[in-house]
C-alpha cells in the first residue's frame, strides 16, 4: 500500500508493508514512526472491531518503507490498516495496488480529515495513482486533475466498494474559497502620502514600513492593503493552497486565489514566525507566501526574531533546520510594518515632547538592526489626521480604483516578465529596468551621497519601476526615481 510522507509541501512516497506469520500473537510496527504513527496501531484495532473484524492470533509486522525517512502524523492510519486488511484477504490485494492513501480512522471506523491531502494528491497524479482520503477531502484532492479519487465516509464502507458491492462517487472540486472583505480606502480621510506609499507597495510588491504615532492610522492603512491585491494565478494559487494543506488550513479543501494577509502578535516565537516546533510546521512566512505579512509594533518582537526573517526576505524560502533532515518551505511573502518612533510613541510632538529625547528614540529604533531595514523598500511616516480634516475632508479615493491600477501595473510586469519570469517588480533583476539617462544620473548620485548599499540601490531602481509602471510609461524617468528615493529616507531621529 503506498502513502506519503511530507518534506515541506513535497508528498515523499512511503510503502506499507505487511507480514502475518507464525509465532507468539504480536502486532509490530517499524520504519522510523513518530508517536502518533506508533499509536496507529490500537486506533487500527478499535476501528476493525468496530465493523467486526478482529486481528488474526499471529505475528503482524508493519514496515514503512523506506526505514530512514522519518513519518509523522496520524494520515498513515488509513493505508497501515489497509494494507493489513489486505494482508488478511479482506480486500483484494491487486485493487489497491493503483492507489495510494491517508486519512485516520476513528475507534468507529468513520474517516477524519487529516492535513496534507493536496499535496497527496498532486504527488498521487506524478506516480499514476489513484487517492483514498476521508469523504470529507475528496473536493480537496480533486483539484490534483486527472485522479481517480475514492472519498469514504467510514472503513466499512471502502471495503464494500473494493469486495464489489458499493460504488464510492467521484468527488467533484470543492471551489474556491471566499475571500474575506478588506475595509475601503474610501473611508480613509487625508493621509495622501501614506496612500500612495500603500498604493506602490501593492503595485510592486514591495516590502513597506509606517512609522508614525499611536493612533495615527498605520494598522487601519495595512488592513486595507489586502483589498488592492489583484487575485493569484492558477500556479500561485496551487502553491498557496498546498501550504495551507499541509499545515491543516485548507478550510474545506477550498482552492486559495485571494494572497493571504497573516498578522502574527509580537509575542510569536521565532518557530511560529519562520517555522519549525516539533514537527517542523510551516511558519506564519510561510503561509503568507505570495501574500503580505503585517508585523504591527515592530520593535516589539525579539530581535532574534526579526533577524530570523533577513535570509527569507532574499531567497523566498526558508529552511528548518533538524539533525535527521533539513526541511524547506516557500516564504515569498510581501512585508508590511508599523511601529512607533519611540516607545512612548510621541518623538518630534511639539504638543507630546518625549521626556526622554533622543536616547528613548535611539534604544527603540535599535531594536531594529540595518540589515533588517535595509530590506524594506518603502519607509513612510504617518502623521495623525488633524479634527478639521476628520470633520471636513472628502471621502478618499475607493479601493475598488486603486486596485485597478495596481491591477495594470501587475499585468504589465507580468507582460515584461513572462510567465516564468518574477511575479512582481520586488523579486526583478534590477538589470532588467530600462531607465533613462537623466533616472540613472540620479540613482548613482543618490547612492553616493545617501550611502545607499547596493542591495538599496536595486531596491530603488525596482521601486522607480513600479511607479512607472502605475504611470504606465515604458522607461523609468527620473522624477519615478526621485519620488523613490523620497520613500527611502532615514527614520526619525534614528543615527546612522
Amino acid at each position: 500500500m503506498r502513502t506519503f510522507a511530507f518534506s515541506g509541501i513535497e508528498a515523499v512516497p512511503v510503502e506499507v508493508q505487511v507480514q502475518i506469520s507464525g509465532g507468539t500473537p504480536a502486532l509490530l510496527l517499524v520504519g522510523l514512526p513518530d508517536k502518533a504513527v506508533g499509536e496507529a496501531r490500537e486506533r487500527m484495532r478499535a476501528a476493525l472491531a468496530a465493523i467486526g473484524l478482529a486481528l488474526p492470533p499471529r505475528r503482524v509486522l508493519i514496515n514503512l518503507a523506506p526505514a530512514d525517512l522519518l513519518k509523522e502524523g496520524s494520515h498513515f492510519d488509513l493505508p497501515i490498516t489497509l494494507a493489513v486488511l489486505a494482508a488478511m484477504e479482506v480486500v483484494p490485494r491487486e485493487d489497491l495496488y493503483g492507489y495510494a492513501a491517508l486519512g485516520e480512522p476513528s475507534l468507529d471506523g468513520t474517516l477524519n480529515a487529516v492535513a496534507g491531502v493536496l499535496p497527496a494528491a498532486i504527488g498521487a497524479s506524478t506516480l499514476d495513482l489513484g487517492l483514498i482520503c476521508p469523504a470529507s477531502q475528496g473536493g480537496e484532492a480533486a483539484w490534483a486533475g486527472r485522479i481517480e479519487v475514492l472519498a469514504a465516509a467510514d472503513l466499512l464502507s471502502l471495503i464494500n466498494h473494493f469486495r464489489g458491492t458499493q460504488v464510492l462517487t467521484p468527488p467533484e472540486t470543492a471551489g474556491i474559497a471566499e475571500a474575506a472583505r478588506a475595509p475601503d480606502l474610501a473611508d480613509v480621510k487625508g493621509m495622501e502620502i501614506a496612500k500612495r506609499s500603500v498604493e506602490i507597495a501593492a503595485a510592486g510588491g514591495h516590502n513597506l514600513l509606517m512609522i508614525g504615532p499611536p493612533g495615527s492610522g498605520k494598522s487601519m492603512l495595512a488592513a486595507r492593503l489586502p483589498g488592492l491585491l489583484p487575485d493569484l494565478p492558477p500556479k500561485e494559487a496551487l502553491e498557496v493552497s498546498m501550504i495551507h494543506s499541509v499545515a491543516g488550513m485548507l478550510d474545506g479543501g477550498r482552492l486559495l486565489m485571494r494572497p493571504p494577509f497573516r498578522e502574527p502578535h509580537h509575542s510569536a516565537s521565532q518557530a511560529a514566525l519562520t517555522g519549525g516546533g516539533q514537527r517542523a510546521r510551516p511558519g506564519e512566512i510561510s503561509l503568507a507566501h505570495r501574500g503580505v505579512l503585517f508585523l504591527d509594533e515592530l520593535p516589539e518582537f525579539p530581535k532574534q526574531t526579526l533577524e530570523s526573517l533577513r535570509q527569507p526576505m532574499e531567497t523566498g524560502r526558508t529552511t528548518v533546520a533538524r539533525a535527521a533532515a533539513h526541511i524547506t518551505y516557500p516564504a515569498r511573502f510581501q512585508l508590511v510594518a508599523a511601529m512607533n518612533p519611540c516607545r512612548c510613541g510621541y518623538l518630534c510632538d511639539a504638543s507630546r515632547e518625549c521626556g526622554r529625547a533622543p536616547r528613548c528614540a535611539e534604544d527603540y529604533q535599535n531594536r531594529i538592526s540595518g540589515p533588517v531595514l535595509d530590506r524594506i523598500d518603502l519607509t513612510v511616516e504617518v502623521q495623525p489626521a488633524s479634527a478639521a480634516e476628520l470633520a471636513r475632508a472628502p471621502a478618499g479615493e475607493p479601493s475598488a480604483a486603486v486596485a485597478a491600477r495596481v491591477a495594470r501595473a501587475r499585468a504589465a510586469q507580468r507582460a515584461r516578465h513572462g510567465d516564468d519570469g518574477p511575479a512582481s517588480n520586488a523579486e526583478a533583476d534590477s538589470r532588467d529596468v530600462e531607465m533613462a539617462p537623466e533616472a540613472h544620473t540620479l540613482a548613482e548620485q543618490a547612492m553616493e551621497k545617501l550611502r545607499l548599499s547596493p542591495r538599496g540601490y536595486t531596491r530603488v531602481l525596482r521601486v522607480g519601476r513600479t511607479i512607472a509602471d502605475l504611470a504606465g510609461a515604458k522607461v523609468v524617468q527620473r522624477t519615478h526615481v526621485a519620488e523613490a528615493l523620497a520613500f527611502r529616507h532615514r527614520m526619525p531621529g534614528r543615527k546612522y
